[in-house]
C-alpha cells in the first residue's frame, strides 16, 4: 500500500506527486495501476459491443465449454505462467538498488496509457490507421519543441516539428537524412535552372548555405509552384525532382557536381555508435565521420574551430556538427552554445551546416530550465535546492537549444516510458517537405495547407512505414499529466540531481575512508544524474592490474541470469576512460590520482581505463518515509567488496 503522508511534512514540495507517479519499488501503488487497467479494459469492451449493436455476437456463449476452447485456454494460460516466470529473471530496473544503465521504473500516465490503447491497435503512418494517435504524435513533437526553446506555435510559419521513431537511434538517423536532403537541395535548384529565386552563383555556394536559408528557399519553391500554371508546375516539378539527390543517389549527384566532396559529420569522439551507423546507411561512409577531441569529456570547441577551418581551406563541406547533452557513458554536456556559435560564424564565411544535439539521454533535463509559460528561467533559479547544478557551461548549452537545427531525445530514457520511444524534434517544420514520400494507397488528396492537417498523413515523413500508436499515447498522455516545466516533470530530473550530487560527496567521503586500501576517483564532476567512479587497489601501478580489478567487481554488481537476482545487492555498469576521447592531458590528470603509471597503457586489453558506471533514475534513492539512503548502502556495499576482493588476492 501506499505510504501515508506524515503530518510533519510541508505541503507542495511535490514529493508525493513522485509517490503517485510510479508502480513503486514495493508494488505500492498496485490497486492504483490495477484499477485503471480494469477500468478502462472495461471501457474499450463497451466500444465494440457499441459500435453496431445490432450486430449479433459472434462467439457463442457456449464457445467457452467446448473441449477446443478449453484446450486453448490451457496451452495460453501455460505459455503466460513460462513466460512470467522467466521474467522473474529480468533486470530489477524499478528497485533502488538498481543503478547501472539507463532504465528506471515507469511512469503510470504512460505505461496506463499504452496499455489503454493498445488494444485499438493504431498504426502511426496516417490518420486512416490511425485517425486520433496520429493528432496526438504531432502534439507530441510541439510539447517537446517548447521543452527545447524552439517556437511551438502551429500559426507560425517557422514552427518547429517532431516525430517519435523507435529510439535515438533512428533519430539520429532522421537528423542525417534531414541535414543532408536540405544541404543538397539548393544545388537542384541551381542545376535545373528554376528563375525567379535567387540562388548562388556556383555549387560549393549553394551546397554550402546555413540551414535557414536553404529551408527558405525550400518555401519559395512552394510558393514558386503554386503561383505556376499547372503545365508549368508538372515540368519545373519534375525537373528539379530529377537533380535532386534523393532522386540520383550519392554517387551519380557528385560526379554531375564533380567541384562538390561528400560532406562530413562532425561528432565528439565519445558520440554515441548510432552516428557511424547512420553514415554508413546513408551511403556517406564511414569516413567521413570525423570525431573531434574532448576536454574533460566534453567537445573541444577550439577542435571544432581548427577542424572547420581546414575544410574551408581544403573546400570540404561539413554535413552536420554534432553536439551531445548527457553522453551515455558520462552524462556530461557539450558546450551546445560553443557549436551553435562556430555555425554562425562560419555560415558568414560560406561554410554552412547543421547543428545538431542528440540529447537521446539528457533531454528532458530541460524541464529544470523552463518555466510554466515555456520561457527560459535565470540560472539563479534552476540553482535553487541544488549544491552545484547546473555549472555555467551546463546552463550556456541548454539555453542555446532552441537555436540548434534539430534535435533527438528519448522518451524511454529520462522520460522514464516504455521502450519504443525516441523522439527527432527539428527547429523549421518547412524543411521536412523535402523527405515527403508518397504512396497512393496510404497517403491521398492535395496537401492540407494547414499546419496539423499536413502531418496526419506522418508516415510520409518519417523512416519507418508502421509504428505503435499506443506508445505515442503513453508520451503525450504523460507530458499532460507532467506538463514539462520545472513545476511538474522537472520534479523527477530534480530529484535525481539531489541523488547524483549526494552520490558524488558520498563517493568523496569513500575514497578518503578507504585510503590506504583502495585509490579512488570521480574522474570527473557529474555535469547530470550520472556519476563514473575510478578505482584501483592501493601500491598498484599497472593498468591490467586495474582494470582486471574492477572487472571482478562488476562481476558482482551485473546482472547474471544463472543466479537468482535476491543473489545481488545492488546492480551497477561500467565503462572505458580511452586516452584518444581524454587527451594527453585528462588522461595524465586520472592515472596519476590514481597512483597508475601512464606507461602501461597499450595492452591489448588494456589500452583504455575500466571504470565503474552509476545512473541515478530512480526517485527513490534517498528513501525520506523510511530514512534510508541506497546510496549509502551502496558505498558500504561497495567497501566491502573490494575489502573481499583484495584478500582474496
Amino acid at each position: 500500500m501506499s505510504a501515508q503522508p506524515k503530518t510533519a511534512e510541508a505541503a507542495g514540495d511535490g514529493r508525493h506527486t513522485i509517490d503517485a507517479c510510479f508502480l513503486g519499488p514495493y508494488g505500492e501503488n498496485d490497486t492504483l495501476l490495477e484499477k485503471l487497467v480494469v477500468e478502462f479494459l472495461r471501457d474499450h469492451v463497451y466500444w465494440r459491443r457499441n459500435f453496431h449493436p445490432e450486430d449479433p455476437p459472434a462467439i457463442s456463449t457456449a464457445a467457452a465449454q467446448h473441449p477446443e476452447y478449453l484446450a486453448f485456454e490451457a496451452r495460453m494460460r501455460r505459455e503466460l505462467h513460462q513466460l512470467s516466470a522467466a521474467l522473474k529473471k529480468s533486470v530489477p530496473f524499478h528497485s533502488p538498488r538498481y543503478i547501472g544503465h539507463m532504465a528506471s521504473d515507469l511512469l503510470l500516465p504512460g505505461l496506463a496509457a499504452q496499455i489503454l490503447t493498445l488494444p485499438y491497435n493504431p498504426n502511426n503512418v496516417s490518420e486512416d490507421a490511425a485517425p486520433v494517435t496520429v493528432d496526438l504524435e504531432v502534439q507530441v513533437g510541439l510539447q517537446l519543441a517548447r521543452m527545447l526553446g524552439y517556437v511551438h506555435d502551429p500559426a507560425r510559419a517557422d514552427c518547429a516539428f517532431g516525430h517519435l521513431t523507435s529510439g535515438g537511434t533512428v533519430a539520429n538517423y532522421q537528423a542525417l537524412r534531414l541535414a543532408l536532403a536540405l544541404k543538397a537541395f539548393p544545388v537542384a535548384l541551381q542545376a535545373a535552372g528554376v528563375p525567379e529565386i535567387a540562388l548562388p552563383d556556383d555549387a560549393w555556394s549553394a551546397f554550402n548555405l546555413a540551414p535557414r536559408e536553404s529551408t527558405l528557399l525550400v518555401e519559395q519553391w512552394k510558393q514558386w509552384l503554386a503561383q505556376a500554371t499547372p503545365a508549368d508546375r508538372r515540368t519545373w516539378r519534375a525537373r528539379v525532382q530529377d537533380q535532386r539527390i534523393e532522386q540520383r543517389g550519392l554517387a551519380d549527384f557528385f560526379a554531375t557536381h564533380a567541384t562538390l566532396k561528400v560532406p562530413k559529420v562532425l561528432a565528439p569522439i565519445t558520440a554515441h555508435y548510432s552516428w557511424s551507423k547512420g553514415c554508413k546507411l546513408l551511403g556517406l561512409g564511414r569516413a567521413q565521420l570525423e570525431l573531434l577531441p574532448e576536454r574533460g569529456m566534453r567537445v573541444d570547441t577550439d577542435a571544432l574551430e581548427e577542424t572547420l577551418e581546414r575544410c574551408l581551406r581544403e573546400r570540404q563541406p561539413v554535413l552536420l556538427a554534432v553536439a551531445v547533452m548527457g553522453t551515455t557513458e558520462y552524462g556530461t554536456v557539450d558546450p551546445i552554445d560553443g557549436v551553435v556559435a562556430a555555425r554562425g560564424r562560419f555560415a558568414a564565411r560560406g561554410l554552412g551546416f547543421s547543428v545538431h544535439v542528440d540529447a537521446a539521454w539528457g533531454g528532458y533535463l530541460a524541464t529544470l530550465f523552463r518555466n510554466e509559460d515555456g520561457s527560459l528561467r535565470t540560472r539563479e533559479d534552476v540553482a535553487a535546492g541544488f549544491t552545484a547544478f547546473p555549472s555555467p557551461g551546463v546552463y550556456a548549452a541548454v539555453a542555446a537549444l532552441g537555436a540548434t537545427d534539430s534535435v533527438t531525445v528519448d522518451p524511454h530514457k529520462l522520460g522514464y516510458l516504455p521502450y519504443g520511444t525516441g523522439a527527432f524534434i527539428c527547429r523549421d517544420h518547412r524543411a521536412m517537405a523535402l523527405l515527403s514520400e508518397e504512396a497512393d494507397y496510404v497517403f491521398h488528396g492535395a496537401a492540407p495547407k494547414d499546419y496539423l492537417g499536413r502531418y496526419r498523413s506522418l508516415g510520409q515523413f518519417i523512416p519507418e512505414g508502421s509504428k505503435s500508436g499506443a506508445a505515442v499515447a503513453g508520451v503525450y498522455v504523460t507530458h499532460k499529466v507532467l506538463p514539462l516545466d520545472h513545476a511538474h516533470f522537472g520534479l523527477l530530473p530534480a530529484q535525481t540531481i539531489r541523488s547524483a550530487e549526494a552520490f558524488h560527496a558520498r563517493a568523496l567521503r569513500f575514497a578518503d575512508e578507504m585510503a590506504g586500501v583502495v585509490q579512488a576517483v570521480v574522474p570527473f564532476a557529474p555535469d547530470s544524474n550520472l556519476v563514473c567512479f575510478a578505482l584501483n587497489p592501493a601500491g598498484n601501478r599497472d593498468v591490467a592490474v586495474a582494470n582486471a580489478f574492477v572487472r571482478r567487481l562488476h562481476d558482482e554488481l551485473r546482472c547474471d541470469p544463472r543466479q537468482p537476482l535476491q543473489n545481488k545487492q545492488f546492480f551497477g555498469s561500467v565503462t572505458t576512460l580511452r586516452p584518444e576521447a581524454l587527451g594527453e592531458e585528462e588522461t595524465h590528470r586520472i592515472l596519476d590520482a590514481l597512483g597508475l603509471d601512464v606507461a602501461t597503457l597499450g595492452g591489448d586489453d588494456d589500452d583504455k581505463l575500466m571504470i565503474l558506471r552509476h545512473t541515478l533514475m530512480n526517485p527513490y534513492l534517498i528513501d525520506r518515509e523510511n530514512g534510508i539512503s541506497y546510496i549509502d548502502l551502496y558505498f558500504d556495499h561497495l567497501g566491502a567488496r573490494v575489502r573481499a576482493l583484495l584478500a582474496a588476492t
